[in-house]
């Protein structure tokens, strides 16, 4: 099989450079190595409601992300923050009306963010996205890039993308080897969220909202650091969702962390919030499609992001890193994996108006 320009990624910068490239003309082919869209965007679903366990907010001040909704005929909301603070001690004693809601004033995806990656595929021909397709290897050949799968199927681009962490792409096999200080960029940058756990639990009713609670809380005690309501635009069912504070090596028994995340939520929000119609658990550390060994340790602060020297014109840019880590300004965000495929899509475009002039 042959492609002009093969994405290895079925993310969010993934499905977005697939359809600018579409858009142009272009012949693409997206492999994505889940069963799924998406990447760190995954919505669960219960009833009418869906609830995001990877990235859930983005902000105003993000103009890519703002346009592609309004393209899509999608729609945000304000997440929800009426209501007082809760704040639980070393001791699980819990204090209200401490401080204010943390995401105040950021935006949610009716429909979650989901609805996003969907969209994008949706405007993509029949045959381009081929999900359940590991890359294993690529191999620099004159003029294309041979890449094999772990089936072993091979597809021949011109260029490819990989469009996902650079930890992850390092793992891959590179024939000829990528330069020592290539990969060594590559480890270096840390996968946004990759460390990271959530908790999210659903109920029938907004209780918390009827005692005058937000559903914003921050907890010395956890297992959840930081919970937030997690609840539909509009309707039920209804949710709080918290991030997992305890090291990875410490929350592998998922029966365990279960028993504690409820009895965490009964102590910050009484007895009711102990008995949800279902509780989801995501923990990324231990998607490996997301992290690797490097990323066991939760990230506390914001990364500095953006390609590196080292990490550009790989074999004369017939292997391009892109999707979010990869980002100047937005690195990280729903807005960076934008930024990324943005800058990637004008690569490309140049490199093909270079050729004709030629």
């Amino acid at each position: 099989m042959r492609t002009d320009t093969l994405i290895i990624g079925g993310g969010l910068s993934g499905l977005s450079l697939a359809t600018q490239l579409v858009d142009q003309g272009q012949e693409v082919l997206v492999v994505e190595a889940r069963n799924r869209l998406g990447g760190r965007i995954l919505t669960e679903v219960r009833g009418d409601g869906r609830f995001d366990m990877g990235p859930a907010w983005f902000w105003p001040g993000q103009p890519r992300i703002a346009a592609l909704i309004e393209r899509l005929g999608l729609h945000r909301f304000d997440q929800f923050s009426s209501g007082a603070l809760s704040f639980e001690d070393e001791q699980g004693r819990v204090k209200r009306g401490r401080g204010f809601s943390s995401m105040e004033g950021s935006y949610r995806l009716m429909g979650g963010l989901a609805a996003l990656t969907d969209a994008l595929s949706a405007r993509l021909p029949d045959g381009v996205i081929q999900l359940s397709t590991q890359i294993t290897a690529l191999v620099q050949s004159e003029g294309e890039v041979r890449v094999t799968t772990q089936s072993g199927r091979h597809i021949s681009a011109r260029h490819v993308v990989l469009a996902i962490p650079p930890r992850i792409a390092a793992e891959l096999i590179f024939e000829p080897a990528l330069p020592d200080g290539t990969l060594s960029a590559m480890r270096e940058i840390a996968t946004w969220m990759a460390g990271q756990a959530k908790a999210l639990a659903v109920y029938d009713t907004p209780f918390w909202r009827d005692h005058g609670l937000s559903g914003d809380a921050m907890s010395r005690r956890g297992p959840m650091v930081e919970i937030h309501d997690a609840s539909p635009a509009s309707g039920g069912p209804f949710a709080l969702f918290g991030f997992i504070g305890i090291p990875p090596q410490t929350r592998r028994d998922e029966g365990v962390l279960r028993q504690q995340v409820l009895a965490q939520l009964g102590r910050l929000f009484g007895h009711k919030a102990t008995g949800p119609s279902t509780l989801f658990l995501k923990d990324w550390a231990f998607d490996r499609f997301t992290a690797t060994d490097l990323d066991l340790q939760p990230l506390y602060t914001h990364p500095q992001y953006g390609l590196s020297k080292a990490m550009t014109r790989i074999w004369e840019d017939r292997i391009i890193l892109s999707g979010t880590e990869t980002a100047a300004q937005f690195g990280g965000y729903l807005e960076g994996a934008l930024e990324a495929a943005e800058t990637t899509a004008a690569l490309l475009s140049a490199k093909r108006m270079n050729a004709a002039w030629k």
